[in-house]
């Protein structure tokens, strides 16, 4: 089984920001596999089905961004995953170009703060993290502003395609693996 948590923050007032763009895979991910995301557990909102014929967790904690941890460390350890192999998660990153997908089986959370808060709550940073570019903050703007922001009608179209590579490499990581996923998507 694997569980595949997209970030954001709850609420409509951030809905199709740039920190919300993990959940926006998990709701192109939800449709294309026909998978109904609405039941709260694990202070998330979660769906089961099947992905790349692989039982899964889609998930969208309903902690905010900087508490997302809680409700990953929650879902991992009540369906007993192995995280360095069974957990993906889905982020946005200002340090890639708006569009561009990074895939990554561990590593530092970079500086944001969702990141940081699964990996203090999981204990170890092993995990597969699909990110997803929204562009760095103009300058003289503040980081905050800027991924509560959202996307221009252009960046927007950027970012629908950019979803669903997105959804295509988790396919990809769960039926080949995340070399493979990475070697493609990367």
């Amino acid at each position: 089984m694997y569980l595949i948590v997209g970030l954001g923050n709850p609420g409509r007032e951030y809905e199709n920001t740039r920190h919300n763009i993990g959940f926006q895979v998990i709701e192109k991910l939800a449709r294309q596999e026909q998978i109904s995301v609405l039941e709260k557990k694990h202070k998330a909102i979660i769906g089961k089905g099947i992905v790349a014929g692989e039982k899964c967790i889609l998930a969208k904690p309903q902690t905010f961004m900087n508490l997302s941890g809680e409700s990953v460390r929650e879902l991992a350890e009540y369906y007993k995953l192995d995280a360095a192999s069974r957990l993906i998660v889905i982020s946005d990153d200002v340090s890639l170009e708006t569009g561009k997908i990074r895939i990554r089986k561990k590593g530092s959370a970079g500086g944001h703060n969702g990141l940081k808060n699964i990996i203090a709550n999981l204990g170890n940073d092993t995990f597969i993290r699909v990110k997803m570019g929204v562009g760095e903050k103009p300058e003289g703007w503040d980081l905050v502003d800027h991924v509560l922001g959202r996307f221009s009608a252009k960046e927007q179209e950027v970012m629908n395609e950019a979803a669903e590579r997105a959804a295509d490499a988790v396919r990809t990581i769960i039926a080949q693996g995340a070399d493979i996923a990475m070697n493609r998507f990367n």
